[in-house]
């Protein structure tokens, strides 16, 4: 299968799942402003909507959306310490996460990375997203991830959206849970050969 992803976007959560479950793939690069792979092909083509990640597998199909490519890679897997059993109420707190920061994190970056918003504008989303970030300091206390001493799916997505904070000029060093979690998430070899190929291919 192919992963086509662009270096440092939400596209590095299912990128860290990858390689936690040893799963075999390819890396493909998507310049998202030209909208072109790293092979010249035109990226709206594969994905209609412009977005990373996508993951192409053998037979053709495609599935795109990180949350959904991610619990996609765990099941295939087998993965159930990634994502608990259907059925099981600790599956739904792992997909209430997935949920939470899709919605209230990943989306409230956006326009902070838009240019046409001035800087009133982008203090108040800042200043609402430093709330959101302030409770999920709070979920992290005590627990080593999200759902307690179990890394999941969830896991690598907040981590993936928690490394645009410098990017927007946010400061999270006063949340202690959340460093010591982001702490212990560079130390997984799943998530430093992930950093690893796309600081690679940021720089090629």
């Amino acid at each position: 299968m192919k992963l086509f992803y662009s270096p440092g976007a939400c596209s590095q959560a299912p990128h860290i799942i990858l390689r936690e479950t040893g799963t075999p793939f390819t890396l493909v690069k998507v310049d998202l402003g030209q909208h072109q792979t790293q092979e010249g092909g035109n990226y709206y083509e594969l994905n209609p909507k412009g977005q990373v990640p996508l993951l192409a597998l053998d037979d053709g199909s495609t599935l795109s959306e990180g949350p959904v490519i991610a619990q996609y890679i765990a099941e295939q897997a087998g993965r159930q310490d990634l994502l608990p059993p259907v059925g099981s109420f600790a599956r739904y707190k792992v997909l209430e996460w997935q949920n939470y920061i899709t919605s209230e994190l990943h989306k409230s970056f956006s326009p902070l990375f838009n240019p046409r918003y001035d800087a009133d504008i982008k203090a108040l989303f800042l200043e609402q997203l430093g709330k959101k970030f302030k409770w999920v300091d709070s979920r992290l206390e005590g627990h080593a991830y999200l759902t307690g001493d179990t890394f999941t799916v969830a896991d690598a997505y907040l981590f993936a959206v928690t490394g645009w904070a410098p990017r927007v000029g946010m400061d999270l060093s006063q949340l202690a849970h959340l460093q010591a979690f982001l702490g212990s998430m560079a130390q997984r070899d799943s998530v430093k050969a992930a950093l690893a190929a796309e600081s690679q291919a940021k720089s090629a």
